[in-house]
């Protein structure tokens, strides 16, 4: 029968060895990371569910940002990017979201401004010839339009020019 001290790498000895802690809190991170992107306020929330202790949790997150893995105005860049591309959002969601998702409101500022020549009021016009196709019959329809807009992100000035400048080209046609 072989005695404690004879078992290599037991789990207590990981769990007592800061080298394996850190290591053990890599893996976790890594893995977190496998399905998309993070923000370090992602990462630290996982990190904590999963009972990392709080200086290990600093040391991941230090590693992660050192070689990149873990970027919040990149994070923020990208998810810019694709929620205007493809869910047609509006600044103002875009915003609240990284706000939620713990993005830091500098790096939201930045990626809110690098718009890539994202024209707003052209996107909401499109969101609104895709679910309205036709002209506007009374007032109610434009405050559906208004209020599709609105929920979209997209701040309400911007909105009631986009639904005028439909029914304006409605009108035209």
């Amino acid at each position: 029968m072989a005695l404690a001290e004879d078992v290599p790498d037991r789990p207590l000895d990981r769990v007592s060895d800061p080298e394996h802690r850190l290591q053990d809190a890599l893996d976790l991170a890594y893995r977190y990371l496998g399905h998309r992107d993070r923000t370090v306020a992602e990462m630290r929330r996982h990190l904590e569910a999963k009972r990392v202790e709080p200086e290990t949790i600093d040391d991941v997150i230090a590693e992660l940002e050192a070689t990149r893995y873990l970027d919040d105005g990149r994070y923020a860049k990208r998810f810019a990017e694709d929620k205007r591309a493809i869910d047609g959002w509006g600044a103002e969601r875009i915003e609240r979201r990284l706000l939620q998702n713990g993005v830091g409101r500098e790096h939201v500022a930045a990626a809110l401004r690098e718009d890539d020549g994202h024209d707003e009021l052209a996107a909401a016009r499109a969101i609104l010839a895709r679910r309205f196709p036709g002209p506007f019959e009374d007032d109610r329809a434009r405050e559906r339009a208004l209020g599709h807009l609105v929920r979209k992100g997209y701040d309400l000035e911007l909105a009631y020019d986009a639904v005028r400048a439909h029914h304006a080209g409605r009108d035209a046609a």
